[in-house]
């Protein structure tokens, strides 16, 4: 197994290595760097394998710690199915599945607690890694055996006019991101290339001019001069131009619903406050550094959200933001507190079911841990809902207000 990786990490280095040769001025891009290590469709790391993810991976998500999360989510689901007056089909869209672990959870809960909104359902998840496929076929047999709709597409392939919710819980972190740094006053794009040295090729990092005046605009779309006095020369950051493509894509197939995105990250300001010089993470076997060059293919490459670029894209396009919150806000209004109020009253006796209820007490804590996922953001947007009833993942907010 490690020599395949290795293999397959050499490959990957010659990929990129002949698309800089090939490239005008032999560079390219950041994004287009991340996008080929995370994305290639043979050596890319969510294409590679599915196995970097869980507790003896790279990273976890709120849905490897416990089903409850999805539970949670599924309550919510049903409220939204309820103000959009049931509609048949509803249709989950969810973008970027992971393991299907999420989906897993989210169709248990809707079809044991919730069985006329489960009867309704449709369920498309939004994946370009083969891989990763598989395994959420594999996962969602049961499903798929007892004809229950579930579809798959590419974000070129969904379908249109869609009533009901796109989700999605850590997807636009790994999103490929463009990096700029400030030189003398004036925006300058980071690009890669490569330099021989000791006979072997090593990625290295030039600048240059900027790509697309689409990095300037974006800018302007939210609020932010790097020009102006705080931002001292050389201050460097990352602009997720594929989070606005994926954001149009969303609200101009959503014809009625809402669009939920979890994630970590913050508003612009704080984004882009002076003193924070990027956001780009690697992360390999649980350990995180800021080499995006070293493991190539064989590491996570992220970059937090900017919830202030989805919302204003979102508005662009036809969607209304209905809320933004905290993911431990978020999960206690749905219910997370009552779960460990119960947990609290167990009548276990045994051992291995104490065992079994100090882990998932824990488990819930972390979801809502404050330094941790809990402080993830949570983002509802809508477009063409009537309703005026508030959704109650928000109702911490609004107490909270």
């Amino acid at each position: 197994m490690q020599l395949e990786t290795d293999s397959n990490q050499r490959t990957l280095d010659h990929v990129i290595t002949q698309r800089i040769i090939e490239s005008p001025d032999h560079r390219i891009s950041f994004a287009e760097y991340m996008d080929l290590a995370l994305y290639h469709p043979q050596y890319g790391y969510y294409a590679s394998s599915s196995a970097q993810m869980g507790a003896a991976g790279d990273f976890f998500t709120s849905c490897h710690l416990s089903a409850d999360f999805g539970e949670l989510l599924a309550e919510q689901f049903v409220q939204m199915w309820e103000l959009l007056k049931q509609p048949k089909p509803f249709t989950l869209v969810e973008m970027g599945a992971g393991q299907g672990l999420l989906a897993m959870d989210v169709l248990t809960a809707l079809q044991h607690n919730h069985p006329n909104c489960f009867a309704c359902l449709e369920y498309v998840i939004i994946e370009r890694a083969a891989a990763l496929i598989q395994v959420q076929q594999h996962q969602l047999q049961q499903f798929l055996a007892a004809g229950v709709l579930i579809n798959w597409c590419d974000f070129a392939d969904i379908p249109d006019s869609i009533t009901g919710c796109f989700f999605s819980n850590e997807l636009v972190d790994a999103l490929s991101v463009h990096q700029v740094v400030l030189e003398a006053g004036q925006l300058r794009e980071i690009y890669i290339s490569v330099n021989q040295q000791d006979s072997q090729t090593h990625f290295v990092e030039v600048v240059g001019d900027l790509s697309t005046s689409q990095l300037v605009d974006y800018f302007d779309v939210v609020g932010i001069d790097l020009r102006s006095p705080p931002y001292p020369d050389g201050y460097r950051t990352e602009v997720n131009l594929a989070a606005l493509d994926w954001m149009t894509t969303v609200a101009t197939h959503l014809e009625r619903g809402y669009v939920l995105t979890i994630d970590y990250g913050y508003p612009s300001d704080r984004y882009y406050h002076p003193a924070r010089t990027g956001t780009l993470q690697c992360y390999f076997q649980h350990q995180h550094h800021s080499d995006p060059y070293r493991n190539v293919g064989q590491q996570d490459i992220t970059a937090h959200v900017n919830f202030t670029a989805l919302e204003k894209q979102g508005e662009l396009h036809g969607l209304k933001c209905v809320g933004y919150t905290k993911q431990a806000l978020f999960l206690m209004a749905l219910g997370l507190g009552d779960r460990l109020m119960a947990l609290s009253q167990s009548s276990a006796t045994d051992a291995q079911s104490i065992q079994e209820v100090l882990r998932r007490r824990d488990a819930l804590h972390s979801l809502i841990n404050p330094i941790g996922l809990g402080d993830f953001g949570v983002l509802i947007q809508s477009k063409g809902v009537e309703s005026t009833v508030p959704l109650m993942g928000l109702m911490g907010e609004i107490a909270n207000a």
